[in-house]
C-alpha cells in the first residue's frame, strides 16, 4: 500500500499524485484521462478504457462436446462481447456444440464462419442488463416450474412434467446473464456504476439466483421423477402439496425479503422465513414414514421427490440468510 498526502492549489483545488509505477503498467503518460467512480466514503480510479467491445479468442482443436460448450458459456460470463473460436479445422460436430451453446444464451449470435473459426458476438448493450429485473424472472419461472411438477405428480401429466423439464433451460440462460453482470461489477468500476448499486448488493443478487437456479433444477428433477412414475395415491399427493406450499412459502418471504430496501421489515421476514424450515424438516420425515407403505421401487422415486422439495426450501434459507446480510448495519 502507498500512501499520498492530498494537496490544494489554486485555492480550492485538492490534487494527489498518482504512484508512477501503476501509471506505468497502465500507460497513464501526461495528457492521459482517467475516470473517477464514487463509492460510499471510497474514489475507486481507473484509466479511460475507450473500448468499446472486449474481445477475446480460443483455441478449440481438442475441445469437443460438454467441453467445448462450457468453454463457450465461461467466455460469455467472463464479458466477452467478441468471441473468436479457433482451430486448424473446425468440424461439423464443433459447429453444431457451438450452435447450441450460443442458443443457450441471452443475446449471443454466430456473426462468421470460416473453415478455422466461427466468431459469436453478444448483440445486446451490457450498460443496459439489469441483474434485479434477470433475478425477478428467475423467481417467477422457478416458483412456477415447482408448482407445475407437482401439479405432474398429482395429475399424472407426462406433457406438463417435460414443460417443466424444457423451462429449466430458459432459468440457466438467466442465470449465466446475472453472473456475466456481477463479474463485469467485479472487474471494473464504469460496469458497477451503470447498474446502479453497490458491489455488495450486486453479490447478494448473484448468490440469491444461484439458489433460485438450483431450486429449478430439483423442479426438472421432480418433472424428470414423474415420468418413471405411475399414478400416485391421493393421501400422498395431498402430503406433496402441503409440502410444496410450505417450501415456496419460504422462497417467497426470502426473496420479498432480498428485494426490501427497509431493513428492520427485511430481517424480520428473513428470520421467519429461516424458522420455517425447522417445520419443514419434520414434515418431510413424516412423509418418508408414509412412503413406507408404497411399493419399493415407488417408494424410492417419491423419496427423491420429498428430499427435493425439502432442498428447495433449505435453498429458500439460504437467499433468506444472504436478504440478512444485505439488510444488516453497515460498519
Amino acid at each position: 500500500m502507498e500512501t499520498r498526502k492530498v494537496q490544494v492549489t489554486g485555492g480550492s483545488t485538492y490534487t494527489v499524485s498518482l504512484p508512477k509505477t501503476w501509471a506505468t503498467e497502465n500507460g497513464i503518460e501526461a495528457g492521459s484521462i482517467v475516470e473517477f467512480y464514487p463509492e460510499s466514503d471510497s474514489l475507486l480510479l481507473a484509466p479511460r478504457d475507450d473500448r468499446d467491445r472486449l474481445e477475446g479468442s480460443l483455441d478449440i482443436r481438442d475441445l469437443q462436446d460438454e467441453e467445448l460448450r462450457r468453454a463457450v458459456f465461461t467466455m460469455y460470463v467472463s464479458g466477452f462481447d467478441i468471441i473468436r473460436l479457433e482451430a486448424g479445422r473446425i468440424t461439423t460436430e464443433q459447429r453444431r456444440t457451438i450452435s447450441d451453446a450460443t442458443q443457450s444464451l441471452v443475446g449471443l449470435e454466430v456473426l462468421e464462419e470460416t473453415g478455422n473459426s466461427v466468431v459469436i458476438q453478444d448483440l445486446l448493450d451490457s450498460s443496459e442488463l439489469s441483474i434485479h429485473n434477470a433475478v425477478t424472472r428467475m423467481r417467477l419461472i422457478a416458483l412456477s416450474m415447482l408448482d407445475d411438477a407437482i401439479t405432474a405428480l398429482a395429475e399424472n401429466d407426462d406433457d406438463i412434467a417435460q414443460d417443466v423439464i424444457e423451462r429449466d433451460e430458459d432459468v440457466d440462460r438467466l442465470w449465466f446473464v446475472v453472473s456475466r453482470i456481477f463479474r463485469a461489477a467485479l472487474r471494473t468500476a464504469k460496469a458497477t456504476e451503470e447498474l446502479g448499486m453497490s458491489r455488495e448488493v450486486c453479490f447478494d443478487y448473484h448468490s440469491s439466483a444461484r439458489q433460485l437456479e438450483r431450486i429449478a433444477d430439483h423442479a426438472a428433477k421432480i418433472g424428470q421423477l414423474t415420468l418413471q412414475l405411475s399414478e400416485v395415491p391421493e393421501e400422498v399427493v395431498e402430503s406433496f402439496e402441503e409440502l410444496h406450499d410450505d417450501a415456496t412459502e419460504v422462497i417467497d418471504k426470502a426473496m420479498d425479503a432480498l428485494f426490501l430496501d427497509e431493513s428492520d421489515e427485511a430481517t424480520e421476514l428473513a428470520n421467519d422465513a429461516r424458522q420455517s424450515i425447522l417445520a419443514i424438516d419434520e414434515h418431510a420425515r413424516a412423509i418418508d414414514k408414509l412412503l413406507r407403505e408404497q411399493d419399493p421401487q415407488q417408494a424410492q422415486l417419491l423419496g427423491l421427490v420429498v428430499d427435493s422439495l425439502s432442498r428447495c426450501a433449505d435453498y429458500g434459507g439460504n437467499i433468506a440468510e444472504t436478504a440478512l446480510q444485505k439488510a444488516a448495519p453497515r460498519p
